[in-house]
């Protein structure tokens, strides 16, 4: 039997935690939950899970502030989830290392496919790696030069200038989708469509917010702005 995929759920709400959890589980997921983020940091630090989802506002350490000490630790995927729509909410949930967001209240089955969705690009980071027509200088063992920035895409390793750069695995993936078609435009929907595999609309400050977390990592300058149509990598 395949291992179970652990969840860790922080939601101080109980009806909400309750409710969730057993419909995660009736899907398969093993869940942990927990009413408050320091308990959820504890929960954390001993199970290691495999996701984490947790809600904005909950008691003793807010979701975000939950997020920024996960992420120091791990590059595990968070899912933040809010019960507002709020650009500052969304905002500072992506900014302190999330992966994606839920709005609530959700449908269990929408948060079940996020779910999926974040762990199948976790599950397969490595994407496309040869260039279009014109592409990145080419080195051996299949990294790509780009300037002082290298990308190893066989051991998913980014350097910059001989220092080793770390990536979360969505920050990989959105590199490895700019580096497969250098000086190429690609707009935010098809960013979402290849990084976060939304067969569906969704929320664009996501790609903005991750590609201003990546230009932080690589370079600013590396990764221009084609306003009003998208984004590309300098070649």
């Amino acid at each position: 039997m395949a291992e179970q995929t652990h969840v860790l759920f922080v939601e101080d709400d109980d009806v909400i935690r309750e409710a969730t959890q057993l419909a995660l589980e009736r899907d398969g997921f093993a869940v942990t939950a927990m009413p408050d983020g320091l308990s959820g940091l504890e929960a954390f630090r001993a199970d290691r899970p495999d996701i984490a989802l947790l809600d904005v506002m909950v008691p003793g350490l807010d979701g975000v502030s939950l997020c920024r000490r996960i992420r120091d630790e791990s590059t595990v995927p968070v899912i933040m989830l809010s019960a507002r729509a709020d650009s500052i909410d969304v905002v500072l949930g992506l900014e302190a290392g999330a992966d994606d967001y839920v709005t609530k209240p959700f449908d269990g089955a929408v948060l079940v496919a996020r779910i999926r969705a974040v762990l199948r690009r976790f599950g397969h980071a490595g994407g496309p790696a040869g260039g279009a027509g014109g592409g990145p200088d080419a080195l051996d063992g299949g990294v790509l030069s780009f300037g002082e920035l290298e990308i190893d895409t066989e051991g998913m390793e980014v350097r910059r200038g001989g220092t080793p750069v770390a990536l979360t695995p969505t920050e990989m993936r959105l590199l490895l989708e700019f580096s497969s078609a250098p000086g190429t435009v690609l707009s935010r929907d098809k960013l979402l469509e290849r990084v976060w595999d939304y067969g569906w609309g969704g929320d664009t400050r996501v790609v903005d917010v991750h590609v201003q977390r990546l230009r932080t990592k690589i370079g600013q300058d590396r990764i221009e702005t084609v306003r009003g149509f998208g984004y590309k990598l300098k070649a």
